[in-house]
C-alpha cells in the first residue's frame, strides 16, 4: 500500500475543490489510477462550502454565555457549538464534549486550526453527498473507479494525540465484518468488525498533519479494500449508545450522580 501526499495552494471559501485537485495533480507529474482512494481533510471541504464563521458576528444566547463562563470558552464559540451539536454532555476548560451525528467529539467538530484569525471552520454539510459528488466529478471522463474519504482528526479516550476518523465515505466499504469467521485457534469471532475507513484516515493522517504541511489530500494506492457503488451513510459507521462501552458507562455514572 502506498500513500502519496498532495500539496495544495491555500483554499478559499467558494473554491471548486475538484478543479483545484485536478489542476494540482496535473502539475505534479502524477495522475490518479484505478482504485486510488483520496483522503481529504474535512477543513478543506468545509472551506470550499463556505462553512467558515467569523466569531465577532455570532449572536450569543444566555445558554451559550453560561457555558462560556463555566468552561472558559469564548461566548461566540460556545454559541456555535450549541448550534452545531446534537447534544452537549459536559466539558472541561476550553472544551465541550458533544455528540454530533451519533459521534462523540470535542466542540461539535468546530476547528480553529487552518482558519483565518478570528474565524472557525465548521464540519462540512452533507458530507456523504459531498464525498460522492467529489468521487463522481473526479471519475468523469476516465475509466477509473475511485474512493473518497472525508477525514477529520479526533482524540481517543486516555490516549495522547489524535487519530484519523472518516467523516464520510464514497466508493469503498467502510467496515469489514469478521463475525462468523474463526481466529488462529479456531475460535468463532462474534463481535469483531474492523473500521477500514477510519484506519485509512489514520494512515493518511501521518501525511495530512495538523500544522502548516499544506497537504490536505492523501492518495492511497493499493489498499486491500472492497470497492462498492453502495452509499454508506455515516450511521452505518456508528453504533448505538447501548452498544458503546464508553457511552454506556458514562450514562450509568451520570444517572447515579443525578439520582
Amino acid at each position: 500500500m502506498e500513500l502519496i501526499g498532495i500539496q495544495m495552494p491555500i483554499i478559499n471559501p467558494g473554491d471548486n475543490l475538484v478543479k483545484l485537485v485536478s489542476s494540482t495533480i496535473s502539475r505534479q507529474d502524477f495522475s490518479l489510477a484505478h482504485h486510488d482512494i483520496l483522503v481529504i481533510a474535512e477543513t478543506v471541504v468545509a472551506t470550499c462550502q463556505n462553512r467558515i464563521r467569523r466569531l465577532n458576528t455570532v449572536h450569543v444566547t444566555p445558554r451559550a454565555k453560561e457555558l462560556s463562563d463555566r468552561y472558559e470558552l469564548e461566548a461566540p464559540l460556545a454559541q456555535l457549538i450549541l448550534d452545531e451539536a446534537d447534544e452537549v454532555l459536559g466539558g472541561i476548560p476550553q472544551v465541550l464534549l458533544t455528540i454530533k451525528d451519533n459521534t462523540l467529539m470535542a466542540n461539535a467538530g468546530i476547528d480553529r486550526s487552518n482558519a483565518p484569525a478570528g474565524h472557525v471552520v465548521l464540519l462540512p454539510s452533507n458530507p456523504t453527498k459531498t464525498a460522492w459528488q467529489i468521487k463522481t466529478d473526479l471519475e468523469a471522463g476516465s475509466e477509473h473507479e475511485l474512493g473518497v474519504i472525508i477525514a477529520d482528526s479526533r482524540t481517543q479516550p486516555l490516549r495522547l494525540g489524535t487519530v484519523g476518523l472518516a467523516v464520510a465515505v464514497a466508493g469503498i466499504e467502510p467496515i469489514k465484518d469478521y463475525r462468523g469467521q474463526s481466529d488462529l485457534f479456531g475460535r468463532l469471532l462474534r463481535i469483531t468488525r474492523s473500521a477500514i475507513a477510519d484506519n485509512l484516515a489514520s494512515a493518511a493522517q501521518i501525511l495530512l498533519g495538523e500544522a502548516d504541511e499544506r497537504v490536505p489530500i492523501v492518495v492511497i494506492r493499493g489498499a486491500p479494500v472492497k470497492f462498492s457503488k453502495k452509499i454508506f451513510p455515516p450511521e452505518e459507521m456508528t453504533i448505538s449508545r447501548q452498544e458503546c462501552m464508553y457511552m454506556a458507562i458514562f450514562e450509568q455514572y451520570s444517572n447515579k450522580a443525578t439520582s
